[in-house]
């Protein structure tokens, strides 16, 4: 006991090993600058949030509605830069609507735009088991978890070609949307 109590004497500051009141302002005052630039960081974060958008407002609503009106496709500026309206599509399968979106995919012949996963958990230790399931996959006992997905550009692309050949495709079971997006380019 008596050791112990020797030891914690030892690990003990001596109060000549406590900082000074100018070795912790130092410390302080570099832990005030981490939270500034933190600050500084989540302001600039937000403005460029905001920067974005507005940006996406631009160039998908009001420059494509402004050529629209004059019956503009493109046009170039004084800089020679050119300016250039172009379709754009989106698509999202809500979760609970994979599984008729899915069924539909594969009901028109283009189930192979959707992505199987099959993976197996193993435990600690198991790699031997592992490498056999790896060679085999059958009789070990373990039961694989299966996930299907549709990669999003995937989706959007089969969107874009299906709408440019005028193909028939459910646009809420897809969650589908078009718009128009204004693209410069050039100086």
């Amino acid at each position: 006991m008596s050791d112990l109590l020797s030891e914690m004497e030892n690990d003990s500051f001596s109060p000549s090993d406590l900082p000074d009141n100018a070795e912790l302002q130092d410390v302080s005052s570099i832990a005030e600058k981490v939270q500034q630039k933190q600050k500084a960081i989540t302001t600039l974060e937000q403005n460029l949030k905001e920067e974005k958008q507005a940006l996406l407002k631009l160039t998908d609503e009001d420059l494509p509605s402004a050529m629209a009106e004059m019956n503009l496709s493109s046009f170039r500026l004084a800089n020679g830069s050119e300016v250039s309206v172009k379709n754009t599509y989106g698509a999202h399968i809500k979760k609970e609507n994979q599984s008729k979106a899915f069924d539909w995919l594969r009901g028109h012949g283009h189930g192979d735009i959707i992505k199987n996963t099959v993976s197996v958990d193993f435990g600690k230790g198991e790699d031997n088991e592992a490498s056999a399931f790896i060679s085999e996959t059958k009789g070990l006992g373990y039961t694989p978890s299966q996930k299907t997905s549709v990669h999003a550009q995937t989706l959007i692309a089969w969107v874009k070609e299906r709408t440019e050949k005028g193909e028939e495709i459910d646009a809420d079971l897809f969650g589908v949307w078009t718009g128009q997006r204004a693209t410069i380019k050039g100086n």
